[in-house]
């Protein structure tokens, strides 16, 4: 997702007790681009207005952004933890969820500043079952990026683990109500980048936030396009879950799995759809 970020100290950044806090800073690391992740952007127009805003990473391509940010950074420490995140990443891939943990720790002790934006450890925590941790990881992240739909999502999935879905969703409408005046203003200025570009993932964030229908916000997507339907699914089954609705949090993710873009996609998510299986014991045929 290419997303505006906050700037926030990390003091700040750890402070509030749900997934939302707005500020304004530097972005991600590049490896949260996926394959649709690149979208136009008049940001020339927000360096205008902002001169001090770094350069975002999202806006470059991997094998760039990569190299650019170094250079902005200057600093072995900075290379080395990106070369942990991406073994991290790997190993997740791969199924090896502890392995990945370790790698991305590393990286926050190579580079303390990589911590805020490490939303992929965060979906390790998760798997490791740390989600009160993983709950402060994706704070952290939205707290950077206070717009981001699935870092909001995740951080709710983690924190209904740990209080119930409905404690849960009252910490995240808290948090919306707070912040929606302030939104409102800056709408006009960041271009209400806010709005993720992708339907699914708008039907999706309202399914979370209000308590929606996962069977109809499935059935929504299920003609639409190869990775809709994946993403339809997968957030379907991970709602379900939310609510200690087993049976259907496996038949919907399975059915993320074995779907053309969840079988075929390099994406993170459909890695992460087959990671869940694997650590529910559920199989993917």
């Amino acid at each position: 997702m290419l997303m505006l970020a906050s700037r926030s100290s990390p003091a700040s950044a750890a402070a509030p007790p749900s997934p939302f806090k707005l500020s304004y800073g530097i972005v991600a690391p590049p490896e949260k681009i996926r394959s649709f992740a690149v979208f136009p952007t008049r940001r020339p127009r927000l360096e205008a207005l902002f001169p001090s805003f770094p350069l975002p990473r999202r806006l470059f391509f991997p094998t760039v952004s990569a190299s650019v940010w170094d250079f902005l950074t200057s600093g072995n420490s900075a290379q080395d933890a990106s070369i942990s995140v991406r073994r991290g990443m790997q190993l997740f891939r791969e199924g090896d969820v502890g392995g990945s943990l370790v790698e991305f720790d590393r990286a926050i002790e190579l580079d303390p500043r990589q911590k805020a934006y490490l939303w992929q450890r965060g979906l390790s925590l998760y798997y490791a079952n740390r989600f009160e941790e993983g709950a402060e990881q994706f704070r952290l992240d939205v707290a950077a990026n206070p717009n981001d739909t699935e870092e909001s999502i995740w951080c709710f999935l983690c924190e209904a683990q740990l209080y119930g879905p409905e404690e849960a969703r009252k910490s995240f409408l808290e948090a919306s109500l707070k912040f929606h005046c302030i939104d409102s203003i800056l709408s006009d200025i960041f271009l209400q980048v806010g709005r993720d570009p992708r339907p699914v993932m708008r039907e999706a964030y309202d399914m979370f936030k209000d308590g929606g229908d996962p069977e109809k916000f499935s059935k929504n997507f299920i003609s639409g396009s190869d990775n809709e339907y994946f993403y339809a699914s997968l957030y379907a089954g991970l709602y379900y879950e939310s609510q200690n609705d087993t049976d259907s949090a496996r038949r919907h993710i399975v059915a993320a799995c074995q779907s053309t873009y969840g079988s075929r996609s390099n994406d993170y998510m459909a890695a992460l759809a087959k990671v869940h299986c694997s650590c529910r014991g559920w199989s993917k045929s």
